[in-house]
């Protein structure tokens, strides 16, 4: 045989052995790959068990309980599945259940679906349904705040009694009647619709004495009742949320995250600008809301200045669009993206209301009596929600990102030097 031809044959074998070798590496990863994906790995777990409980919240719900609600999901026959993980700002949720439960149902191939995951407040479990309402979920996951006998309860018991009412089907009804109390007269004082009945002309003094002592007492204990549950509601009706932003090095991790997004959206928002085909005046304002938002890149202390660069780029994005009419990011938490509808809106403890900019899921909180979440800034070294800053020390907090302006633009107030 000669040399030219072996070197040929060996030549032959080394390249297939290299694109087996890089087949197997293929093969290897691409479970890996998958797995790198927390929803995706959730959506898996969720196909073998309808319960899944993340390590760091197994002493929350632990083994027996996780089988106990295995064992009440499966005799509802439906389509309900419980995902509890610990809710961060900045984690791959953002924070909010109504991401969570988002990815987890697309990953799980959309289809009809009950998901129970934790509330965007403590103490809270939420639920979301597709077709929505069709077992009126949402209210059964909410009213189980409002239930005095789970109080203190652990966050399994809550769940389940949460399943209870899906399967009946009553969450709506459950949530009325809990709640009704809190905004007025109890149910029971109005009923009969006519005038008391006197007492029978024959009753006995001990009768009337007993009437007079046990009438008030009860009358104290149901005003202690009100008063405790319209606390509760207060507490429930919150204009705002804190997020959950617990570990220092998650925040830190977050916040690099967040200015590293921000920076490739401005550098975004310059290459749109410069590529617009559209009225020079419109991208001159793009322009300059491009040049604001390097300017507060550029200065960004914390996560509040750098929302501010995203509210700047959406700004800057609107004088793009063909839109007439473009909203500015959540009032309430303006990492939460656009806003999608103006909303009344009262602080707690004012008397002025408010027209704020919302998302979706803002929005629904309001409607439904919750609290939505809101970014926080830092007073006096402890945290708060960003509007309660006083505006002279925060542009934001003067400005809503946007909400609260009418004719000027944050970009403007960037350029005269608001932002400092």
């Amino acid at each position: 045989m000669s040399t030219d031809l072996r070197q040929r044959r060996s030549l032959r074998s080394a390249v297939a052995v290299g694109l087996a070798s890089v087949a197997l590496l293929c093969t290897a990863a691409g479970p890996a790959a998958a797995a790198e994906s927390p929803g995706q790995k959730i959506a898996d777990a969720l196909r073998a068990s309808p319960v899944y409980v993340d390590p760091s919240l197994s002493s929350a719900v632990d083994p027996d309980q996780q089988r106990a609600l295995v064992r009440q999901i499966r005799g509802t026959q439906l389509p309900i599945r419980v995902v509890l993980v610990p809710l961060v700002e900045g984690d791959n949720w953002g924070g909010k259940p109504e991401q969570l439960t988002e990815v987890v149902h697309d990953r799980m191939g959309g289809g009809p679906a009950i998901l129970i995951t934790p509330g965007s407040f403590p103490d809270d479990i939420a639920a979301r349904e597709w077709p929505a309402d069709a077992h009126q979920s949402q209210r059964a996951a909410a009213s189980v705040y409002f239930d005095d006998s789970l109080k203190g309860a652990g966050l399994a018991k809550r769940i389940s009694r949460a399943i209870a009412l899906i399967k009946a089907g009553d969450g709506d009804q459950v949530y009325q009647r809990l709640t009704a109390p809190l905004g007025g007269t109890p149910s029971g004082a109005a009923s009969g619709g006519g005038a008391a009945k006197k007492p029978a002309a024959g009753s006995s003094s001990a009768g009337r004495i007993v009437a007079l002592i046990v009438g008030p007492v009860l009358v104290l204990a149901a005003t202690w009742l009100l008063l405790r549950r319209r606390a509760r509601l207060r507490d429930f009706q919150a204009p705002f949320a804190m997020p959950r932003s617990v570990f220092a090095a998650a925040h830190q991790a977050d916040k690099d995250g967040l200015r590293e997004r921000a920076g490739e959206e401005v550098v975004r928002l310059g290459e749109e600008a410069r590529a617009a085909t559209g009225r020079p005046e419109a991208i001159e304002r793009a322009l300059d809301a491009y040049a604001a938002a390097g300017t507060v890149l550029d200065r960004a202390r914390g996560i509040p200045d750098l929302a501010g660069v995203f509210a700047l780029v959406a700004e800057g994005r609107a004088a793009l669009s063909p839109s007439a009419t473009t909203l500015p990011l959540c009032f309430f938490h303006p990492l939460h993206g656009p806003a999608t509808r103006r909303i009344p809106w009262r602080p707690l403890g004012r008397r002025e209301e408010l027209r704020v900019a919302a998302c979706d899921a803002c929005l629904r909180a309001v409607r439904t009596r919750r609290a939505p979440e809101v970014l926080t800034d830092r007073l006096d070294g402890h945290p708060v929600p960003y509007f309660e800053v006083p505006p002279e020390q925060s542009l934001w907090a003067a400005t809503g990102y946007g909400s609260l302006l009418s004719n000027a633009s944050l970009t403007a107030r960037v350029q005269r030097g608001d932002f400092r």
